[in-house]
């Protein structure tokens, strides 16, 4: 089936990891790739005219510089130049692609990401999947992770990890952990049958959520990952080697949508893979 992915483009090391990823995933599948830049500005202010028309002229050739040379790969391609918040302008471009594709942020000091603030909102206000490339190498990276919890988003977070699984025909890694209810101070331990009782309705959650699927999905080799402890961490740690992790995002509403849910947002601030976010 046809996908049709949008790429928020910039002229950075990061805009350029974005369009190398979709490019490469729309020879792959014959999707329908559209170039995106948006240039800001606050409008209003004297002589702001010319320095953003002058910007848009820029952004306009640099779109079509790249275009020309995907389309001699033979990929379909168009451009778009937006002037406004490039963050409501991609979010608004969402409603009607598939797959919205932006570059992560470079790594700070001591190997750790940080998300930018239009970058978060972008993913968590999006109407389609978000795809978030960091500066990792793909070389030697194998295998796809999700993660579910057994609400509808993670289930087409699951379904998403599927079909990359099989269209790649790579393992998929389904994780699902847990947390037992907070010690009351007068305990000093958690009764073993509890914690056992908490493992197996987790594993039972996860085998109602996948057997279906398998059947559908059959060629497909999958590795359960089910256990006590926090989700982004797990995810994380399982993905590091991974050609990409899928999690799924609860924001919704005009203000909820402009904040992630606590197991996106570890996932993202790790960046240890591309990172798919799915609504």
């Amino acid at each position: 089936m046809e996908q049709s992915i949008i790429v928020g483009m910039t002229d950075t090391d990061a805009g350029r990891r974005a369009l190398d990823w979709a490019s490469a995933r729309a020879s792959e599948r014959g999707s329908r790739l559209q170039l995106m830049t948006v240039v800001g500005g606050v409008v209003g202010v004297v002589g702001e005219g010319r320095i953003v028309e002058e910007g848009m002229r820029e952004a306009s050739s640099m779109l079509e510089r790249e275009a020309d040379r995907l389309r001699g790969s033979g990929i379909r391609v168009e451009t778009r130049v937006d002037r406004g918040d490039p963050v409501d302008r991609l979010i608004d471009a969402s409603t009607v692609f598939d797959l919205l594709v932006i570059g992560a942020d470079e790594r700070g000091a001591g190997g750790k990401s940080h998300r930018g603030s239009h970058s978060i909102r972008i993913v968590a206000g999006a109407s389609c999947p978000v795809a978030v490339v960091p500066p990792v190498h793909p070389a030697g990276r194998r295998g796809v992770v999700v993660g579910i919890d057994g609400s509808t988003t993670s289930e087409r977070a699951l379904s998403f990890a599927l079909a990359e699984a099989e269209r790649t025909g790579e393992p998929l890694t389904v994780v699902r952990t847990w947390q037992p209810v907070p010690l009351p101070v007068t305990m000093a331990a958690y009764p073993q049958d509890y914690l056992a009782g908490v493992q197996k309705l987790a594993e039972e959650d996860v085998e109602a959520a996948v057997a279906g699927r398998l059947a559908e999905h059959p060629a497909i080799e999958v590795r359960r990952v089910i256990e006590r402890g926090f989700p982004g961490h797990r995810i994380s740690e399982l993905a590091r080697g991974a050609r990409m992790a899928v999690v799924g995002s609860h924001g919704r509403g005009p203000i909820a949508r402009f904040f992630l849910g606590s197991t996106s947002q570890a996932v993202l601030d790790e960046m240890p893979a591309v990172v798919v976010v799915v609504k």
